[in-house]
């Protein structure tokens, strides 16, 4: 007998069953020397590492599968699997089936998301539209039937002049609006004369729809106001003054608009401010109302 080579030791290794993957050994030389012949202890290494993140998967994937399922063998890189399915589409399948809820909203979620948006998109385009169509105001006429001015006293018992009057205004209120109508709220009027308050009215509410106007009658009276000195240049020894006197007229209107039912709703504003000239020969004649203020917002 003659010492095995290492390639004789080689050839004595049994062969793998699988073929295709190759099979290491360990050699372990005998302590005997030259005279005995080197003993071979052969263990088998894997290719691969056991605790590799891959061997667990090709461990795992190697279960049976169910019928219908798709096939779970993993091919390296991004080529393509016998299923048709690259190895990332694939990766994302076991997402979906691990119950990872996808990115992308489902079809009613969408459509609700998608009608909201339009909804207040429309919402906020008819509202744009219709704070330009604010409502108009035109002064007429205001008529006096009453205006006397007598001695008297205040609540308090101060002897002062005491004015009593009876007024009927007269004015235009025209809605613009091509699309909604309007509720004109109950708003006050007023007359004055050297700043002091003699008269009021109240404007009663009213509806008006789009593009159509109505003719406003407001009473505005004062019984007994004190004037506390400011009566006298009114008078004279012979009754009322002869001379035209200014007063003051204002009038304010509050309209509100449900645009889009109480969703969207618009409220405007009319102030207006007229100047006149008063004389004891206009009673029972109509004053036109020329020099007036107008403020809209």
């Amino acid at each position: 007998m003659h010492a095995k080579t290492h390639s004789e030791v080689g050839s004595l290794a049994p062969s793998s069953p699988d073929r295709n993957r190759p099979a290491y050994y360990v050699q372990s030389p005998s302590h005997d020397g030259e005279k005995t012949t080197a003993s071979v202890t052969s263990t088998p290494i894997l290719s691969s590492p056991v605790g590799s993140p891959r061997h667990s998967r090709e461990s795992s994937t190697s279960a049976p599968l169910k019928p219908g399922s798709c096939s779970r063998k993993v091919s390296s890189g991004s080529e393509r699997r016998d299923d048709g399915f690259t190895n990332w589409e694939f990766d994302l399948m076991e997402d979906e089936e691990d119950g990872e809820p996808p990115d992308q909203l489902p079809p009613p979620c969408f459509f609700f998301a998608f009608f909201v948006v339009v909804f207040l998109l429309f919402s906020l385009i008819l509202w744009g539209l219709s704070k330009h169509q604010k409502p108009n105001i035109t002064m007429q006429s205001i008529k006096f039937e009453r205006f006397t001015v007598q001695a008297g006293s205040d609540s308090s018992g101060v002897s002062t002049d005491m004015i009593s009057l009876n007024s009927t205004l007269n004015f235009k209120y025209r809605n613009t609006a091509t699309f909604f109508g309007v509720h004109v709220s109950s708003t006050p009027v007023s007359l004055s004369y050297s700043q002091l308050n003699i008269a009021f009215g109240v404007l009663q509410e009213f509806y008006k729809k789009r593009k159509q106007e109505k003719n406003v009658s407001v009473v505005v009276s004062g019984d007994n106001i004190p004037m506390y000195g400011n009566g006298a240049s009114l008078t004279t020894p012979t009754g009322m003054s002869e001379f035209p006197v200014t007063l003051k007229l204002e009038v304010s209107v509050g309209s509100r608009a449900h645009v889009l039912g109480k969703l969207v709703k618009q409220r405007f504003y009319n102030k207006v401010e007229c100047f006149l000239d008063f004389a004891i020969t206009k009673i029972d004649l109509p004053i036109s109302l020329n020099n007036c203020t107008y403020h809209r917002s």
